[in-house]
């Protein structure tokens, strides 16, 4: 039986013993004026300048296919990244969590947003957007048998349709028929700038084509010039089947039952659903 974890926020928990732990187990030391706290993961630069990314996830949210992104991430090529170097993970023994931690290259460029989502024009150069479709080609191109888990799901077919259906029901054929390898989490806290580089690649596999893209123009909405750009830069993605699929995927999170009047995100999501829904049904 799996056994639900309920959520924690590591920015309100309190997290010395387990700097400590990673201190130990990697052979570092973490600046701790240095650490960055997310909600479900944990970042700072090391006395040897290299970067520890932390992270607690629930047995719920490991799949069978373990939980070593990061490392397995390392074979890729042709995609901009931080090198891996080592890692470590454990067992909480009084919960049904695991806690992982890798040691990576320190990237000295900041990431876009400080969030998901990103409400002012970053205005990045040309350089950077090559970069972006280098390195998406390049990943999409590759093989693997991990299977991408974004939000920390298992991105299945049963799980695009459900997600789709529930908040628009007239898309009636959702099946997804190109798969290929994907970031799994391209937001704007995920990429750096302004020169290139693309980070946290625990959830990265196999998914349908056109997440990334979706992911990352959706979280552009704010903006439409970025949206756009977004649109333009990915459109042999986003132009697809799959591509439409996955941008609906990602608005029905935005317009579905969870939504709320303050984001910034929502009337345009409506707008650009409400299209999509049109283009899938012709």
């Amino acid at each position: 039986m799996t056994l639900t974890v309920p959520p924690v926020d590591l920015r309100r928990q309190p997290v010395d013993e387990v700097l400590d732990r990673v201190d130990h187990a990697l052979g570092v030391h973490l600046v701790r004026d240095s650490v960055v706290r997310k909600r479900r993961s944990i970042g700072g630069r090391t006395d040897r300048d290299t970067w520890v990314r932390i992270e607690r996830r629930g047995f719920d949210r490991i799949s069978e296919q373990g939980w070593n992104g990061t490392e397995a991430a390392a074979v890729l090529r042709g995609v901009v990244m931080p090198e891996w170097y080592q890692g470590v993970a454990w067992r909480e023994p009084s919960e049904p969590v695991m806690w992982r931690a890798d040691e990576l290259e320190l990237v000295t460029a900041t990431p876009i947003g400080k969030g998901a989502l990103v409400v002012k024009d970053p205005r990045l150069p040309d350089s950077w957007w090559a970069a972006l479709n280098t390195s998406l080609d390049a990943l999409a191109a590759q093989h693997t048998h991990r299977v991408a888990t974004p939000d920390t799901m298992v991105i299945t077919q049963d799980l695009v349709t459900e997600t789709i259906a529930g908040v628009f029901p007239e898309v009636d054929d959702t099946t997804v028929t190109d798969w290929v390898p994907a970031h799994g989490d391209l937001t704007w806290a995920n990429v750096m700038g302004p020169e290139f580089c693309l980070i946290d690649w625990e959830d990265w596999g196999m998914a349908p084509r056109g997440l990334d893209a979706a992911t990352l123009w959706g979280n552009a909405l704010a903006i439409p010039a970025l949206a756009d750009r977004v649109a333009q830069e990915r459109r042999r993605d986003l132009e697809s089947r799959d591509g439409k699929l996955m941008a609906l995927f990602f608005l029905s999170k935005i317009t579905g039952p969870h939504a709320y009047d303050d984001d910034p995100l929502l009337s345009p999501a409506r707008q650009a659903a409400k299209r999509l829904v049109a283009d899938l049904q012709s």
